[in-house]
């Protein structure tokens, strides 16, 4: 099954930083090429909100909430997305999922926890 998987969660005190990886193993590199891969995440009580968006033509999108903090990137060789994080701050607690676009087909990782607290 075509599912992503994100890997690198943890707990951080605030100001520090935390790179997230989203592998996508079971997909043809020249499919993955061709695809959307985003970041999102969702906090206890609230909706799952958009943290960033790179397109197949390394087009990057950012969340109001992360704009100039986080910082999306891809090496279609390896099939990985990335997601660099800094000066998290408590506010960035969630459960952070990768989601891969294809054409119209979206699947979606099971998500890893963010914690970030003193």
């Amino acid at each position: 099954q075509v599912r992503p998987v994100e890997s690198g969660g943890g707990l951080v005190q605030p100001g520090e930083s935390l790179t997230l990886s989203c592998a996508a193993s079971r997909v043809d590199f020249k499919v993955f090429a061709r695809s959307d891969m985003g970041w999102y995440r969702q906090a206890p009580g609230k909706q799952r909100e958009l943290v960033a968006y790179i397109t197949r033509d390394g087009e990057a999108n950012y969340g109001d909430a992360v704009n100039g903090r986080f910082s999306i990137s891809r090496n279609n060789a390896e099939n990985t997305a990335y997601l660099r994080m800094d000066g998290l701050q408590p506010e960035d607690t969630a459960v952070y999922y990768c989601k891969l676009k294809i054409g119209s087909i979206e699947k979606w990782g099971q998500g890893t926890q963010v914690t970030v607290s003193s």
